[in-house]
């Protein structure tokens, strides 16, 4: 994937989607704008979900077929579908009490997200933190994947790569973890094991320091 200085990057073969940004720009009105600027109108143009509080290595995101290159303090948008790279770490603040942080080669889909009334978020590969502040007054936030639903309200969690199959661990409060017509409600200290998609989660147990410490260094 290229990227232009203006973090803006192009499809498999290294060319800016120029036809899809124009078509956009007809489509908004703003086919006067320079291509930059129109990837940013395509931004502005979707509910804000929140923002990205740190950054190590590169972090992409896609909004209606427009790439841009993440950073810092930028927004990130309802229906963003953000990946990041080879070595790379991203933190992102949700509304005003959502805090996610993603591993190396992660992706996720920001599917919904209304601030104080929660969201649906899509887990499609790699480790993810969730750390969602205890006794505020969010709603309830999904995490979806291809493994299974988590549900969870006020708590701190992982979901991800763990051992050779998908885990789930939960860190302070408690989540429910739904797959394959099972549902497992874990509390804090305790994790699952999805074996491989279509599998139902294991009994809640609770996971060895040395598993918890391997799992949140992938996040870390």
């Amino acid at each position: 994937m290229a990227a232009s200085d203006d973090g803006v990057v192009g499809r498999g073969d290294g060319a800016l989607d120029r036809r899809g940004l124009v078509r956009a720009a007809m489509l908004l009105g703003l086919s006067g704008l320079p291509l930059p600027a129109l990837a940013q109108a395509a931004g502005d143009r979707a509910p804000a979900a929140g923002m990205v509080t740190d950054l190590r290595g590169d972090a992409m995101a896609e909004l209606r077929e427009t790439r841009r290159r993440l950073a810092a303090d930028g927004p990130v948008f309802v229906g963003d579908r953000v990946e990041t790279g080879e070595d790379a770490r991203a933190g992102f603040r949700l509304g005003r009490a959502t805090e996610l942080r993603l591993g190396e080669k992660a992706r996720i889909t920001i599917d919904r997200f209304i601030v104080d009334a929660g969201g649906t978020i899509t887990l499609g590969a790699g480790a993810l933190l969730v750390d969602k502040a205890p006794g505020s007054e969010a709603g309830r936030i999904r995490i979806r994947s291809s493994y299974g639903l988590i549900a969870v309200r006020g708590t701190r969690f992982f979901a991800g790569p763990s051992n050779g199959v998908f885990g789930v661990f939960v860190e302070r409060g408690e989540v429910a973890v739904r797959a394959a017509g099972r549902e497992v409600v874990l509390a804090a200290g305790e994790g699952t094991d999805i074996a491989r998609r279509g599998a139902a989660p294991t009994p809640a147990r609770r996971w060895g320091e040395a598993r918890i410490a391997a799992a949140l260094a992938q996040v870390a």
